[in-house]
């Protein structure tokens, strides 16, 4: 897994080192957030650092809800959420690769549901971070 490309940084990253570090990625990574909010009005965002050793996330949450957490690293990023039993079973029907359900399968189950991370590395993976994100919101 590659690592948080802003790791130790005590201060969140500015637009400026955010398009550093993600590199031709930035353009994914503002499409994501864009495609999402008009779809699916997922409009607030918050970045957080649990921890200087954890680096940054991008927190998108539509209300109080939180539903995806982005992750830049050098030159991507990492897409997660949290799925519960009734989302991941409906991501079984979703049509999805069978290369994500292969990462659904694997992923950890913590108290809020199965931990799902995807890498974001070109413009075909935008859209199965969309359709995992309305499953959630679905269910």
């Amino acid at each position: 897994m590659l690592p948080n490309a802003f790791i130790g940084k005590e201060k969140k990253p500015t637009e400026a080192e955010l398009a550093a570090e993600l590199g031709p990625a930035k353009s994914l990574w503002d499409r994501l957030i864009a495609e999402l909010a008009d779809e699916s009005n997922i409009v607030t965002q918050e970045w957080n650092s649990y921890s200087p050793k954890a680096g940054w996330l991008l927190r998108l949450k539509r209300e109080k809800r939180t539903i995806l957490y982005l992750s830049p690293c050098r030159g991507c990023f990492r897409a997660s959420l949290a799925l519960g039993e009734k989302a991941v079973q409906a991501a079984r029907q979703s049509g999805l690769p069978q290369r994500v359900m292969k990462v659904i399968d694997e992923a950890k189950r913590y108290a809020e549901g199965t931990g799902v991370r995807i890498d974001v590395n070109g413009p075909g993976d935008i859209p199965i971070v969309k359709k995992l994100a309305a499953v959630k919101l679905e269910n």
